[in-house]
């Protein structure tokens, strides 16, 4: 997963962007594990509300947003890549606070990512 974009708006939320793709030799099956494993989330689609931003400074972890009904605020529907398959994913947190410019950005099975928030 490449990280495209981390951007702060003014509703108070932070989107972030970014592309997943199969550099395998043969078709790759999203990880369930992606998803996270809260019930509400279980629920739905396959998707990647499992993620999670962390501000170290504040020492803060932030969730993906759901909206009313528990769904994640994030690319749903996420089972199968072909080889070289690329998809454009986003993920929708609450935004730290506006003095924090790096977060940790951690997807389950990745290694935690430092990414730059714009906006």
């Amino acid at each position: 997963m490449t990280i495209t974009s981390a951007e702060r708006n003014r509703a108070g939320c932070l989107t972030v962007s970014g592309d997943l793709k199969n550099d395998g030799a043969s078709t790759a099956v999203v990880p369930a594990e992606l998803r996270g494993n809260e019930l509400d989330v279980l629920r739905t689609d396959p998707s990647l509300g499992g993620a999670t931003v962390v501000d170290f400074a504040q020492r803060k972890r932030y969730y993906v947003l759901r909206d009313t009904d528990g769904r994640p605020l994030t690319t749903t529907g996420l089972s199968t890549l072909k080889v070289g398959e690329s998809v454009h994913v986003f993920m929708q947190f609450p935004a730290p606070p506006t003095s924090t410019t790096t977060v940790g950005f951690q997807l389950p099975l990745f290694d935690t990512a430092n990414i730059k928030i714009s906006g």
